[in-house]
Order: C-alpha cells, then structure tokens, then sequence
C-alpha cells in the first residue's frame, strides 16, 4: 500500500525556518542567560547612574552586547574559581572589541568617560556575582523541575562506563541511572562499582516500562547495527527518550540531534521537540490561545450547554479516559454528545453514521465540533495542546500500540485538540489503515515541528470544520 505523502509543500514551506534546538534543563536556560543579561542591566544601571536616564547610545551598545554574548556559556560543571578566571578573560576580549569598534568608529564620544570605566568593572563583577547566586539556588530550582528522571544505559563498555560515572559526578544533572544492560555475562565486563547489570537486552524493553524508565542511552558499536536495530524496534512500545552515544549510524529519528550529557556527547534518536525554549513558546502559545477563544466563545458553550440538558438526561461535561503525555492516564472534557457515557478505558466503539447512540443535539455538536470545545480547559490546565496527536481511547491504544510500530512514539507530546492528521483527512476510522496513516502524519508532526506549523494547522482546522464529511 503506498504511504500517504507527508509533510506537503504548504507545510513545508510554513515548516522551513526551524527553530533553536532547546534545552531540557533550566538551569542551563538560566545560565545562558546571565552572561548577556548583566552586561545590559550593568550597563543600564551604570547610564541611570551617570547620565540619569537610558539615552539611545546606551540602549544601541546594549543590543550589539547582548548579540556578542547570547547565549552564555554554562559552568555549573566547572569549578567556581575557574569560572571567575573565565569570566575575566572572556570580558577582557570582548571590552578590547568594543572599544577597539568605538575608537574606529568615533561612537565612543557618545559615553561618559565615567561610565565607560566603571562598566569596565561592574559588568564582570555583575556576572560573577549573578553566577554565585546560580549556584546557591541551584538546589531549589533543581527541586523545582520535579523528581530526577530514570535512566538506563545499553552497553556496559567503555563510552557506557565513561558515562555513568558522568552522571555520578556531575552536580544537578536531575538523572537517576539505575544501572546497565548487557548481553555478555558479568565476569566478561569491566563492570564499575556502583552501577549493577540489571539483565540482558531481551529484558530492557519489559523493565523500562515497569519501572518508568524515562532515557535510555545506547551505548552499542556501530558493528552491532542489527542488534541495535533489534533494540530501537522492541522498544517503540515505550515513551523513553532514547540517545546514542556515539559511535553511531543513521536510522529514522524522531527529533534526532546531538547533545551533551554531563559533558559526554550523545546523540537524540526519539526526544520531544518541545524542551527549553521551544517548550516554553509552545505552552505560552497554549495558555494565550485557549484562554483567548474561551473568551470568545463563552456565549457559545453557555448555549450549547443549556441544549443538551435541555434534550437529553445525562451530565453536560462528558469525562473520557486517555492517555497523555509519557503515556500517563488523563481526563478530557467533552460536551455529551451520545445517550452513553463510555469512557473507552476498557472498550471503545468508532460511532458510524445514524448511531443510534447519538442524541439530536449530539449530532449537530459532533458535526460542527462543538463538543469539542471543553478540551480548550484541558490545555489551560496542562493536560493537553491545541494542536498535537489527537488522544486515542485507552482500549484503543491498548489495540493498536501491538499492532502499528511506534504507535506510542505519539505520546511525546501532549495530545491535541487538532493535528496534522486531522487536516490532512485522517479524523475518522479506527480501522488499521486509517490508523496507519493517522500515526505516519502524527509521528511527522513530531519530526518537523515549528510554532508557525502549529499556527498553520490552527488556520487549516478552521477551513476543515465546515466542511468535514468524516464527523457523524
């Protein structure tokens, strides 16, 4: 059967200017903020000082200052004295610059003399300080990302040792390693103190989701490419984010990028898009967007409420089991459409046209999306994004997650009230070819995400509405 075309040329064309590549770790946003920031504010507070207010010289010089220097260089790992030097020498070349540009140009005769020496000496000093306070409150904001995240390591050798002990002494990395899988037995590995061999490979998928294993790091030979392979199919059951750590080779990759973990290089094979700036930039979209058509539809959902207590007997807000993001269990809102109220945890059946099941009022809101409407208060609450891969009965998961590989690969994101399966034609049908194509144009979202492809789905949902042919 030929695979639906994916990412089209409109989406493509929406999709071209991706975005940064973010950071899974607020500590590392925060730091790579700090250097540029003090130098603005320092200079700022300097110009308020001498000149009592902020004069567009001023103002230029903070703009060019903070395009040097963003982002920062993080040095949580390093230790404090060798940062105070670092940050000396790195202010030393960029002032050199600066007033080497200043000179040149003549732009310096635009600054008090005063303030441009004591600048010279505030601004690091405002950066040092900036980082000691980083550092004392490490532990809190730390705290405040939530519990450490389980990790295991595929590969008991050299890079996979080099990297536990990473982990080990690596202050705030926020990941818990619960150990190694091998398949060689104990007496052949240099295996390190402290970090046991938890079984053989054919057991890893099993114990990652039984104990909510969140990263697995592949430690493999590029010459294990097929047990490697083997691997990455057995665990697309699983919602782990998976990395390599190289060496590596190239296969289908879900967000694929290279980073570093407690300075060891690895490379992303299945991550989220949404870490650090683009998932701040995807919540906030969220929070405004939502919050906004609540508002404006709020005289729609008074009505459509009174109609359907009105028509039938039967609560207004309709509750339906799901997963969400990781997989977990969550609740979404509907308005009650239907005489029943299964909530598809256990079964589920497709509602086909002229279900008897369907109430008048149900009909219209079904076909108009109205029911839909009460998710936009999932999305406020955390729970779910307007736009991500429409969350599916559990009974439905449960069916097809053995049956479509990487069926669960979608719950890296928060589910959606519309996606790009949904524009595309793929709203209706739980038979496996639907299903099929919806997943292909689900994982394809997650592969090419950017906040103007969000926007561009948004406009496209509005035009599909009006005239769906799949919604009975």
């Amino acid at each position: 059967m030929e695979s639906p075309p994916l990412l089209s040329e409109d989406a493509s064309a929406v999709n071209s200017g991706s975005g940064a590549l973010g950071r899974d770790n607020i500590l590392s946003i925060i730091e790579s903020a700090i250097d540029p920031g003090m130098l603005v504010l320092s200079l700022w507070g300097v110009a308020m000082y001498f000149e009592k207010t902020v004069p567009p010289a001023y103002l230029i010089l903070s703009v060019i200052v903070f395009a040097m220097t963003f982002p920062g260089t993080t040095q949580l790992q390093s230790s404090f004295r060798k940062l105070v030097g670092q940050t000396i020498i790195n202010w030393i070349v960029i002032a050199a610059l600066l007033l080497a540009t200043g000179i040149v140009t003549r732009y310096i005769r635009e600054f008090s003399q005063s303030a441009i020496v004591a600048w010279l000496w505030v601004a690091p000093l405002a950066q040092i300080v900036a980082h000691r306070l980083l550092r004392l409150s490490a532990p809190v904001l730390v705290a405040l990302q939530g519990p450490p995240r389980r990790a295991i390591i595929v590969g008991m050798n050299n890079q996979g040792i080099a990297l536990a002990r990473r982990i080990r002494e690596t202050p705030f990395s926020r990941i818990e390693l619960a150990g190694f899988f091998d398949d060689r037995e104990l007496h052949r590995l240099n295996a390190p103190s402290g970090f046991p061999l938890i079984d053989k490979l054919h057991a890893l998928p099993q114990y990652a989701k039984e104990n909510n294993i969140q990263q697995i790091y592949l430690s493999l030979p590029m010459a294990s490419q097929p047990r490697i392979l083997q691997v990455l199919d057995d665990l697309k059951d699983t919602t782990a984010s998976i990395y390599f750590v190289p060496d590596m080779f190239v296969t289908d990759l879900i967000q694929g990028r290279s980073g570093a973990v407690c300075g060891m290089p690895v490379i992303a094979v299945c991550e989220t898009p949404f870490r650090g700036t683009n998932g701040a930039a995807k919540r906030l979209s969220d929070i405004v967007l939502s919050s906004l058509i609540l508002l404006l539809v709020s005289p729609v959902l008074l009505a459509v409420a009174i109609a359907i207590k009105l028509s039938s007997p039967g609560p207004v807000i309709f509750k339906q089991r799901r997963y969400g993001l990781d997989g977990k269990e969550i609740l979404v809102y509907k308005f009650r459409s239907m005489t029943v109220t299964e909530d598809g945890k256990s079964t589920y059946t497709q509602v086909t046209r002229n279900d008897a099941r369907v109430t008048r009022v149900g009909a219209f809101i079904r076909k108009t999306s109205l029911d839909e409407l009460p998710q936009f208060i999932n999305v406020l609450e955390g729970k779910m994004s307007i736009v991500g891969p429409r969350p599916h009965a559990i009974a439905v998961n449960e069916q097809y997650r053995k049956l479509i590989s990487g069926y669960m690969i979608r719950h890296k994101v928060k589910p959606g009230i519309t996606g790009w399966a949904q524009v595309n034609g793929y709203r209706g049908g739980d038979d496996l070819v639907h299903m099929r194509h919806r997943i292909e144009f689900d994982l394809d979202y997650l592969r090419n995400w950017t906040l103007r492809l969000d926007l561009y789905i948004i406009f496209r949902t509005i035009r599909v509405v009006f005239n769906d042919t799949k919604a009975f």
